[in-house]
């Protein structure tokens, strides 16, 4: 008697014996791929339509297969989809529940169609849905910086290079600095979906769909921007997946570089910002301490998502033409670079929206040899070379130094016995709320600039 068709594999007939168990366990992605059930269905459904507009499928079979499908679904929503030993993947679990929910008709389900063609769209339909996640949460991180920067403008602090105070700025110029980084990731993101957007399915195997089904509709009905030009391409292409994690590795590392600030600043010794409880732990051992664990997780983090795309990007690098079982290595890095990515930015939103910053100690840092740019462009404004002026500024500080005294201390007649253009009017250099309001050009921290890059971060997160 011959094997039942709801227990054949869906590559079943060339063999005779059975696959080693062991083979079985070794070959089955559907503990993971199973989140992509709906993605499967809807492309199903589709392509069940496409069928139909092509006289394989009647408008009645085509409408049975349709409510089978949604019923399938139904039952991975509600949790109740019973897992059979010998589902391989979510297409052969679903085309297997659907028949035998509707019996033989099932099997007409998969004319013309591969696993190679329904994979990729899965995929690339699975990853339009959470890339949208993703650019959502990307807005909202950029959002609460531009609020909190908005409303902390008055906030001044030292501006660092090579962590030594450098020059006065203001809080929400450094807080933008990062939310600026983030804009050009939301950028780059939907720049990346019309790519992510083509549709494979109508590829087949590797050559082509045999019964002219109509791929424009079928990207209409998925919501594609695109189709495949290409049918050996359609099936193999796996670049969306490699630079969606080329892009999350790039975002993550300004998560990183904005977590390394402010667990800097949060530390004692700067006493900057303090964390929120909710995003900070203790010790187990040493009672004081409150540990800006959000932040080195998101730190951490970093390095696992470039893991991902590295680890996919070697195994992506060597293989032939068309589908080979490798590229069943693309879906568990993808599926943890989009789940770390999407847990990662409400975090940082939280973080931020939520942190005390203590304008104060900010404030205390600001010791006047950050002026001594000021003091060179105060001569320099008197007509003097700025590689003059620099040299006359740097033995100022030199002198304050060995007087142990501030730069505003040295007396205007300390000031002119290294240069005779002083005059009484260098006092006004010595304001730091002057100094970062001098800087007005396109990008500087003064307040009309700072309202600047806010406008243009709201109007970047705005569509």
């Amino acid at each position: 008697m011959s094997e039942q068709p709801t227990k054949q594999k869906l590559w079943g007939g060339r063999f005779t014996g059975k696959t080693d168990p062991l083979m079985h366990e070794f070959n089955q992605s559907l503990r993971y791929d199973q989140r992509m059930h709906a993605a499967d269905v809807a492309g199903s459904i589709a392509y069940s339509k496409g069928l139909a507009r092509v006289g394989i499928l009647t408008a009645d079979e085509q409408k049975k297969i349709e409510e089978g499908l949604r019923a399938v679904d139904k039952e991975w929503e509600q949790g109740t989809f019973k897992i059979q030993a010998d589902d391989e993947d979510i297409h052969t679990a679903n085309e297997r529940r659907l028949t035998e929910l509707i019996g033989p008709l099932g099997g007409k389900l998969h004319t013309g169609r591969s696993r190679n063609d329904q994979v990729a769209t899965d995929m690339r339909l699975w990853l339009l849905g959470e890339v949208r996640n993703v650019e959502k949460g990307l807005k909202d991180l950029i959002r609460v910086m531009v609020e909190r920067a908005d409303k902390e403008k008055d906030v001044l602090m030292p501006g660092y290079t090579h962590l030594q105070r450098g020059q006065p700025i203001r809080w929400s110029h450094l807080l933008l600095s990062h939310a600026f980084s983030f804009r050009a990731d939301l950028e780059r993101l939907q720049q990346l979906i019309p790519r992510i957007s083509v549709l494979p399915l109508g590829s087949g195997a590797l050559a082509g769909n045999p019964f002219a089904v109509d791929r424009e509709f079928l990207a209409k009905e998925l919501g594609f921007e695109s189709v495949t030009e290409n049918s050996l391409y359609g099936v193999s292409d796996r670049d969306f997946i490699v630079e969606f994690m080329m892009w999350g590795s790039l975002t993550m590392t300004h998560l990183s570089r904005m977590a390394e600030d402010f667990i800097i600043y949060s530390t004692a010794e700067f006493g900057f910002i303090t964390l929120s409880d909710a995003y900070s732990t203790g010790s187990s051992m040493m009672p004081q301490k409150k540990n800006p664990d959000s932040l080195e997780l998101l730190r951490g983090k970093s390095g696992r998502v470039f893991g991902n795309m590295a680890g996919f990007l070697m195994t992506y690098k060597g293989l032939p033409s068309t589908y080979n079982k490798d590229l069943q290595e693309d879906k568990e890095p993808l599926f943890d670079a989009v789940d770390t990515i999407s847990a990662c930015l409400p975090i940082a939103e939280g973080v931020i929206a939520t942190l005390e910053v203590h304008a104060d100690k900010m404030r205390a840092a600001l010791t006047m040899d950050v002026l001594a740019t000021d003091l060179a462009d105060y001569l320099v404004r008197k007509g003097i070379p700025f590689r003059e002026t620099h040299h006359v500024s740097g033995r100022a500080v030199a002198l304050a130094e060995a007087r142990k005294c501030q730069l505003n201390d040295l007396t205007l007649e300390d000031l002119r016995g290294l240069h005779e253009k002083f005059d009484e009017d260098v006092r006004a250099v010595f304001d730091f709320e002057a100094s970062v309001e001098r800087r007005q050009a396109i990008g500087g921290p003064s307040r009309k600039m700072v309202d600047r890059q806010i406008a243009v971060l709201r109007s970047a997160i705005a569509s």
